[in-house]
């Protein structure tokens, strides 16, 4: 199925503004902000990330058997040129806006690319490298067809499932987990019967995975 571009799509009205940011406190420290629409041009960008990212398939352990991850990836890393110049202003202006809280600049952009349903994420933090052990932040812009990122609390706790999150992402719309989001809660892009192919863009700081 391919991803339609629409004259109806959201644009942004402010595009790359501080405004419009909603924040959702989570538990322990953790929380979420979403900003709807953020990203200027989407269509332009996902045609740019499909044409230009030099996508690959990987190949993991699971158990006794190797398996397909069910979506393509790449990642651009600290000093590589990013394929749309829209993602390197966008990259910036999320360095600036959360200067003050991260103390540092968003340096490398983690690629996925989910070409329908059946492509997807199982849960996980980002705890490879400082968000193992630090606060930090990862912002992810999506392009594309909607699909839901899940958020839920790492322990089994009591209560803690009535703070479960369910959050669609869609084109253009931008979402920071900060705080302890990665080491305290887990997040996931479930499968889904039908939806056509979107792009996940993930900003991190220097040696967060």
């Amino acid at each position: 199925m391919d991803f339609q571009a629409t004259l109806f799509a959201p644009a942004a009205e402010e595009p790359l503004g501080d405004d419009g940011f909603t924040r959702t406190p989570l538990t322990r420290g953790a929380w979420v902000d979403v900003r709807r629409a953020w990203l200027p041009d989407p269509d332009d960008v996902f045609d740019a990330l499909v044409r230009d990212v030099p996508w690959r398939a990987e190949r993991r352990q699971m158990y006794d058997r190797m398996v397909d991850v069910p979506r393509l990836v790449h990642t651009y890393f600290p000093g590589e040129a990013l394929p749309h110049p829209t993602l390197a202003t966008a990259r910036e202006a999320l360095s600036a806006h959360y200067a003050d809280e991260l103390g540092e600049p968003f340096v490398s952009a983690g690629c996925c690319y989910y070409r329908d349903g059946r492509d997807s994420v199982a849960w996980h933090g980002d705890r490879i490298g400082r968000g193992r052990m630090s606060d930090t932040m990862v912002a992810i812009v999506s392009v594309g067809d909607p699909r839901r990122l899940v958020l839920r609390p790492r322990s089994g706790a009591p209560g803690d499932g009535r703070h479960s999150l369910s959050i669609e992402m869609g084109h253009g719309d931008l979402l920071v987990m900060g705080g302890s989001c990665q080491r305290t809660w887990e997040h996931a892009v479930p499968k889904v019967a039908g939806a056509g192919p979107r792009i996940s863009v993930q900003f991190r700081p220097l040696n967060v995975f």
